[in-house]
Formats: structure tokens, C-alpha cells, sequence
């Protein structure tokens, strides 16, 4: 079944559309190998002369970054052939069987969060029980569905490379912070003790060396609010060696505003995007994520219809005009989380991609397509998900701190596929020889 699904689900390739159908199914089939994709006699050619340091790694994914598991004892469901009942825990996220038309709806409603108004946070809902198994293992943080198709491919190309060529060991000196990628970071209290736990206890573990972090995407905002807010900084010079960061939405995202009206498809070509909807606005990640008006001015229109324009200035108008006003109760509650950009206080090392056609503005031609319809897309440079100007948001700390800041950008280099490209390999494995 899980094979003959996998031509839909696009969400981790980049240039699809110059391929036929045909084209990417077969693809999409294929497993990820290393040694074809990487020219480690080249990159090893640059450090022959250098001394390897194993400094021991940590791992944290972004949105969608990590597997989740679920078990159900429900008492009711979208169609009748949605499970209700489960005695173990399955595989939720990512499950490419539930990626095909209808039974998504039962995804749906085992993923999408409730609001609890007394606490101002999100739970799951009634009869849901969704854990994060393998913390401070990678074998959900590698793949994001079972099968290991490198179409699920994610942390997997960096420690395939680390334990191939590098003679690391999986659980001992490249290890993972997985976590429930739905929640902002104020509900993530628990998971950021565990994290001190686990940096700590892999410091101890490889003879008192310290931690280098590798984080992606929305990781970086969640990376950056626990070093400011969890540990002190004598704790930081102790304990971490540097923190990489990749692809990252220092700002947040212009494509989060579609997610919030309209929802968004993530390019699998057989969902319809008000289908994911509900899910995607109940996550309170997805308001963290939005434009801050840091990066954004109320000059910069993010969603045009006939009647109003909307910018990081009117949002309380924009959740009230798609019928959602709890969307703009997370985002006041997210957005003072990492505005203000406090510098890491680490040495930091920032790569992301550039030159690829990134949503920045979205059109409603018709009022009433505003918002259940999708909306004319206007683009700008990017990563294909989170705009430059807000991938730049590191720079605002050069001059600020007394820890190095270095960058590299990767033209051409999609969000997600930056995870696998050689640059930002080579550049790790460099970091352990210098």
C-alpha cells in the first residue's frame, strides 16, 4: 500500500515539476544512499591535514521534523472506517497510508489540538494519546515514516555520513531531541529539562566533550528559547560546543498566513488543503511561525482581498475575517516568545538556502474566495518555505555578542533538502576537524 502511495506525497522534493509522472514515482521509490550523493573523497581531501574532534551531537527537528505515536480510545470519528480504539501506538506522523483522499480526515482528527481557555494552552483531543518515542535516539528523527523511503528522509543523509565516515555511534555521540512539534515553545517546559538532561548526560558519556547542537527549521526559534530562558550561561560554556543552525525562520514565515486561511496541501496534489485546515490552525507552532513584526512592516501586504488588505499590523482583523478568532489568542501568546532575538551566547554557525521562489504575499481575486478558496501566490527569495529576510535574522547579532557568527549560504538549496545536501555536510563534518 505504502508503495503505491508515494507518488503523491511531495513534501520533500523540490523539483517536481520538471519531472513526469512517471518520473516521480519511480523516484520517490528509491532509497536514499550516501555514497552516491556525497563526494566524501573531496570533502575529506580539505581536512587530510587536520585532527578529527568527535565532539558529540545533538540533533533537534523543526515543524513535522520528528515521527509522533498515537493510540486511540475514541468515541466517535469523521467516517465509519476511521479507526476508534487501538491497544498499542501506532505510527501518526508521518504515515504515508493515511496520506491519500478521506482517510486523511481520520488523521486529521487524531493530529488536530484543542484550546483550553483556563490554562491558554493546547491539548490533544478526547480519547488521543500522542507520545515521542527514541529521546536521545535518531531513528525518529532519521526517516519520518518506517519504510525509510528517501522521500521520508530527513536527519537521516547527516548521520548516515557521522557513523559511516566518521565511525560515530547512534545513541552514544550523534543523539536527538525529539518533542511534539505542534506546541509552541511555551508549552515545551518539560521537554527543555529533558533536553538539559540529555545535553549533560552525552557531555558525561564521551569523556566530558562538549555538545555541538544541529538544529532545522522551526528547532532554531525552539533551540534559541531554551539556551535563553533554561540554562545559564556558565552552563553554555561548560556544556555546548556550538550550535548550527539550518534553514531557519528567525521571523517566521509568509506561508504560515495561508496555512491560516486556507489551509495548505504541503504540495501532496490529491489532498484538499480545507482538509488539513482544522489541524493546521489548532497547532499553536503554526501562529509562532507567523510574520513577525520584526522582519515585516505594516507596508509589506502578506494577504490582499477586494475588500482589505492584511499585514503583521491587523491580524486581530484577519482571524476575525476567516471566522477563527482563537488564531489571534496563540499568536499574542507566541509572538513575544524569541521577538526580541537574543544572541544564542555560543558560537553559532548559520546555513540556509537561497534562490528559490518563496511565497511572500497571497491574493484573494474574489472576496468570496476569502478564505476557503486558494489564493493567487506572490513569490520571493527564499528557501522555497521561509523568506530571506527572515533566514537572515542571525545578523542582527554581529556586533552583540563576543561568540563567533559565521554563515554560509547554499544556492539552491531547498528547505527540508538542505538537510542532505553536500554543502551543509561537508561543512559539519569541517566543523569536527577544525
Amino acid at each position: 500500500m505504502k508503495a503505491k502511495i508515494l507518488f503523491v506525497f511531495l513534501f520533500y522534493i523540490c523539483q517536481v515539476d520538471s519531472r513526469t509522472y512517471q518520473d516521480r514515482a519511480q523516484l520517490y521509490q528509491q532509497l536514499y544512499n550516501i555514497e552516491k550523493e556525497i563526494d566524501f573523497g573531496k570533502i575529506f581531501s580539505k581536512v587530510k591535514d587536520k585532527n578529527l574532534t568527535k565532539y558529540p551531537i545533538v540533533l533537534i527537528p523543526g515543524y513535522g521534523g520528528n515521527q509522533l505515536h498515537a493510540r486511540l480510545n475514541k468515541t466517535s470519528a469523521p467516517h465509519y472506517f476511521c479507526q476508534l480504539k487501538t491497544s498499542d501506538f501506532f505510527e501518526l506522523w508521518l504515515n504515508l497510508q493515511e496520506i491519500t483522499p478521506y482517510v486523511i480526515d481520520c488523521f486529521i482528527d487524531n493530529i488536530r489540538l484543542e484550546w483550553i481557555e483556563r490554562t491558554k494552552t493546547s491539548t490533544n483531543r478526547e480519547g488521543v494519546e500522542i507520545k515521542v518515542n527514541d529521546f536521545g535516539g535518531t531513528s525518529t528523527v532519521e526517516y519520518l515514516d518506517d519504510s525509510k523511503y528517501s522521500v521520508t528522509i530527513y536527519f537521516g543523509a547527516i548521520v548516515d555520513a557521522l557513523v559511516k565516515k566518521l565511525n560515530y555511534t547512534r545513541g552514544l555521540n550523534v543523539r536527538a531531541a525529539p518533542y511534539d512539534w505542534r506546541k509552541s515553545p511555551n508549552e515545551l517546559n518539560h521537554y527543555f529539562i529533558d533536553l538539559t538532561k540529555l545535553v549533560e548526560e552525552t557531555y558525561e558519556m564521551n569523556n566530558n566533550t562538549r555538545v555541538m547542537l544541529v538544529a532545522h527549521s522551526m528547532g532554531n526559534p525552539v533551540t534559541l528559547y531554551w539556551l535563553n530562558n533554561f540554562v545559564t550561561q556558565a552552563w553554555k560554556n561548560k556544556y555546548i560546543q556550538n550550535f548550527v543552525s539550518l534553514s531557519a525562520p528567525w521571523g517566521g514565515a509568509s506561508k504560515t498566513m495561508r496555512l491560516m486561511a486556507s489551509g495548505d496541501n504541503i504540495d501532496i496534489i490529491v489532498v484538499k488543503p480545507l482538509s488539513v485546515r482544522a489541524y493546521q490552525r489548532s497547532a499553536p507552532s503554526t501562529a509562532f511561525l507567523m510574520p513577525s513584526n520584526k522582519f515585516w512592516s505594516d507596508e509589506d501586504i502578506l494577504v490582499s482581498t477586494p475588500n482589505k488588505n492584511y499585514t503583521v499590523n491587523n491580524y486581530e482583523e484577519f482571524f476575525t475575517d476567516i471566522g477563527y478568532p482563537l488564531g489571534y489568542e496563540m499568536r499574542k501568546i507566541t509572538e513575544k516568545l524569541v521577538y526580541y532575538l537574543e544572541p544564542p551566547q555560543v558560537e553559532s554557525h548559520f546555513l540556509y538556502g537561497v534562490g528559490l521562489k518563496t511565497p511572500e504575499s497571497f491574493t484573494y481575486l474574489k472576496q468570496k474566495d476569502f478564505p476557503d478558496s486558494q489564493p493567487s501566490v506572490t513569490y520571493g527569495d527564499g528557501d522555497g518555505t521561509v523568506n530571506l529576510k527572515s533566514l537572515l535574522g542571525y545578523q542582527r547579532w554581529i556586533g552583540q555578542t563576543k561568540f563567533g557568527i559565521y554563515y554560509q549560504e547554499v544556492p539552491g538549496a531547498e528547505h527540508v533538502a538542505t538537510l542532505k545536501h553536500p554543502t551543509v555536510i561537508e561543512y559539519i563534518i569541517q566543523l569536527l576537524y577544525n
